[in-house]
């Protein structure tokens, strides 16, 4: 067992865990920074955005608006004081990293170009062509190289966090390399290790988002917030789940089902006659144009492909020129997935889960309840993305709390000083070292970590899907408790140390149950509809008794706990939900009225 002193450990690498440690950096070039990486900071999720970040930058535009469409986006479940700050912060953030050499797609004037996106009135969405992450992430590590302070620690896999008496201590790790185990004993720590998605079976996920730091956070006493709040993107290929831009729909493009018909016109988003792009009906929030394609499978109007149903995403009137220019990523994956020129052909696409609502209990400085615990990114749950996130939110979020997660953190640690615990935390340590150990002494192989993988990853599509009920989610909460109970039975076929898959991967089924315990129990009790949470048997949003965080608390082996948490509402009272057509018709009805 290896020992790190260090000041401040963050866990993950990606944009929220980089900009964590430059933030670090810049308050006190003093303090020792670890970024403890299950991969290659240039591996992480956020190299795959493609879209943009949130802004407000245009002279039509307002950070009231930008605050209106995200409040109303996430259907009035976000907490309005840290939209309010996100909002505000925001356009700083983007220009810094501007400054820092991040090359966003430019206006004929030369000023950052914004398109639109999904929920978004107003074209708010700064982007770098399709590869906005690969080039903020460039940035963003580029720019952490010029402080000695940062050490990277890549390929480590971290496993638990060390607390104690109310305060962090440190993290566990191993080393994929050699597979030696590390001890980073810190004064604070940042958990900016991305969502879960990969507890579903058809997601855009990468096979690194495995919840490692949600379950990290959770088993240590932590609790995940409005975990049963999971969001499909409405435009993944089918078979592969690969993501198809929120921008293919910003720059114009059409969804129309296997008709041709425009059908998101008959779900309240929307006419079919031209309009300015930023009024389009695609430009709907992501939870309603998933739902849409829900009831257009049931009608039986999609498209069938041998990967389930689809409708077709129509690109060819924007013309070879505009496509090559905004959409080359876009081109490229579809052609080479699907066999489908956007420039010739409709493309095949199909919901998929895309983005984590829920995640660690974090406030507005995001603190956790853990003195010295500090979260940001898709894993924790601040909130300003309530019940429904607005695309290019999230990578402007990474920024905004990332930046605050690290200045935050820098503070604590500065005035915290050494706690007196080195006895109590080798000792924990030392525990968490021989349950990782234990594995290799398991001698029968009763179950796959595979099958139970896919088992798991079935029930929460089946129960924790697009729409869900009562039975189907108690069956789901059955079927995770019982793998859970199996996942006694795996032992290791891998016996070696080095780059220990086997190992990992029973590691990261243990985390992923964890988290997918929290999801199912959460959405069981939320006996409402509201953003990507839609109950067959209860379809009403229900104000009066769940205009409320869920919060999930871990038990052991027994299931989560789940008890509730007062939104903060600072100037927007919960109101009705209007997109497109719908949001048109009742601005002339209330001024015919007048």
């Amino acid at each position: 067992m290896q020992v790190v002193e260090t000041d401040i450990a963050v866990i993950g690498a990606g944009g929220a865990g980089l900009r964590a440690a430059i933030a670090v950096a810049e308050t006190d070039p003093g303090l020792q920074v670890s970024v403890v990486s299950k991969v290659l900071p240039m591996r992480s999720h956020t190299v795959a955005a493609e879209g943009g970040a949130a802004g407000v930058v245009r002279d039509n535009d307002s950070l009231a608006a930008h605050f209106d469409d995200t409040v109303s986006g996430g259907d009035w479940l976000c907490d309005q004081d840290a939209v309010e700050l996100f909002v505000e912060e925001a356009p700083r953030q983007l220009v810094r990293l501007e400054h820092w050499g991040c090359p966003w797609s430019r206006t004929p004037e030369g000023k950052p170009d914004t398109r639109p996106f999904g929920g978004m009135k107003i074209e708010r969405t700064w982007f770098a062509a399709d590869k906005s992450g690969f080039h903020i992430l460039h940035t963003l590590f580029q720019t952490s190289l010029q402080f000695p302070s940062i050490k990277r620690y890549d390929e480590f896999f971290s496993t638990d966090l060390l607390v104690d008496d109310g305060r962090v201590a440190g993290v566990v790790a191993i080393e994929v390399r050699t597979g030696e185990i590390y001890v980073f004993k810190a004064k604070a720590v940042i958990v900016a290790s991305g969502g879960g998605g990969r507890i579903f079976p058809f997601t855009t996920n990468g096979a690194i988002k495995t919840g490692d730091g949600m379950a990290m956070a959770y088993r240590a006493g932590v609790p995940l917030k409005d975990m049963e709040f999971v969001q499909y993107h409405p435009t993944g290929l089918p078979g592969t789940g690969i993501l198809l831009t929120e921008g293919c729909r910003g720059e114009g493009g059409y969804l129309v089902n296997k008709d041709g018909h425009r059908y998101l016109q008959d779900y309240g988003l929307g006419p079919a006659t031209p309009e300015p792009r930023n009024k389009a009906m695609e430009l709907g929030p992501r939870d309603r144009l998933s739902q849409a394609f829900w009831h257009e499978d049931q009608k039986g109007n999609t498209i069938q492909t041998p990967y389930g149903s689809a409708v077709h995403l129509d690109l060819r009137h924007l013309g070879e020129a505009k496509i090559n220019e905004r959409l080359p990523f876009v081109r490229d994956l579809a052609t080479s997935y699907m066999l489908a020129d956007p420039v010739k052909v409709p493309v095949p696409v199909r919901p998929v889960v895309h983005y984590m609502m829920g995640g660690i209990h974090t406030d507005i400085d995001a603190k956790t309840p853990i003195a010295g615990l500090y979260a940001a990114g898709e894993c924790a749950a601040v909130s300003i993305n309530g019940a429904n996130r607005l695309g290019s939110n999230s990578l402007t979020e990474l920024l905004v709390f990332g930046d605050r997660a690290g200045r935050h953190a820098a503070q604590f640690a500065r005035d915290a000083g050494k706690a007196d615990n080195t006895q109590r935390v080798d000792a924990q340590a030392k525990d968490h070292v021989q349950k990782i150990e234990a594995l290799f002494g398991r001698e029968e192989r009763k179950e796959k970590t595979a099958e139970l993988r896919r088992t798991m990853a079935n029930a929460l599509e089946e129960g924790c899907g697009i729409y869900r009920d009562e039975a189907r989610i108690q069956a789901t909460c059955e079927t995770i408790a019982d793998v859970r109970r199996r996942t006694a039975g795996l032992a290791l076929q891998d016996r070696s140390k080095i780059f220990n898959t086997d190992l990992l991967s029973i590691l990261e089924l243990e985390n992923m149950l964890e988290i997918a315990e929290a999801v199912a129990h959460s959405a069981l009790q939320r006996k409402e509809s509201r953003g990507s949470h839609q109950r067959l048997d209860h379809t009403a949003r229900d104000d009066t008794n769940f205009l409320k965080h869920s919060m999930a608390h871990y038990q052991g082996t027994q299931t989560p706990t789940v008890d509730y948490l007062d939104v903060v509402i600072t100037k927007s009272p919960p109101g009705e939900r209007l997109y497109g057509g719908a949001a048109e018709a009742k601005a002339k009805k209330m001024e015919a009225a007048e």
